[in-house]
C-alpha cells in the first residue's frame, strides 16, 4: 500500500523529529517536495516562531556532536555551511575556545598516547591534530603531552 503523501509542513516536522536542523539546511530539503503555491520560508517563519526550529538549539546540537573529535576551525566552518553567522557565531567560537587545548589533548591521547621520538612521528601527530581542525596552539599543547587533568575537564 503506497504511503499517503506529506504535507510540507508534514515533512518538516518529521524531519526536525529526527534531529535539529538549520533554517537553511531545512530550507534545502524542503525545497524538492515544495509544489506551486508552497511558500517554503513562510512555513520556516512559523516553525521559528512556534520553537520547533531554532538555530541556537541546532548550534549547540551540531558543537556536541563534532566537539569530541574536532577543533574549533573545523566545526565552525560547518556552523558557517549551515548559514550560522554575526554575534551568534561570534559567541560560539568564545564558548569553544576555552576548552579547545583540553580537546586537541584527549584526541591526540586517543590516538597516539605517547610523544614522537622522531620528526616524522611528530609531523603525523601534527598533521592529524591540524586536519581535525584545532589551532597551532592546542596542537603544540597537545605534542608536548602536558594535557590538563581529567579533574581539569
Amino acid at each position: 500500500m503506497p504511503r499517503p503523501q506529506l504535507s510540507l509542513k508534514g515533512r518538516a516536522l518529521r524531519f526536525l523529529s529526527m534531529r535539529e536542523h538549520s533554517r537553511l539546511e531545512l530550507r534545502r530539503k524542503l525545497s524538492k517536495y515544495a509544489e506551486e503555491g508552497d511558500d517554503v520560508d513562510a512555513l520556516l517563519d512559523f516553525l521559528e516562531k512556534n520553537n520547533w526550529l531554532s538555530q541556537e538549539r541546532f548550534s549547540e546540537s551540531l558543537i556536541h556532536r563534532r566537539e569530541a573529535r574536532y577543533g574549533n576551525s573545523r566545526i565552525v566552518a560547518e556552523l558557517q555551511s549551515h548559514g550560522i553567522n554575526g554575534e551568534a557565531l561570534q559567541e560560539l567560537k568564545t564558548s569553544l575556545a576555552d576548552s579547545e587545548v583540553a580537546r586537541a589533548c584527549e584526541v591526540w591521547s586517543r590516538k597516539f598516547g605517547a610523544v614522537a621520538t622522531d620528526a616524522e612521528g611528530r609531523g603525523k601527530q601534527m598533521r592529524f591534530l591540524m586536519q581535525r581542525g584545532f589551532s597551532q596552539r592546542a596542537v603544540r599543547a597537545a605534542m608536548r603531552g602536558t594535557c590538563p587533568d581529567d579533574d581539569d575537564f
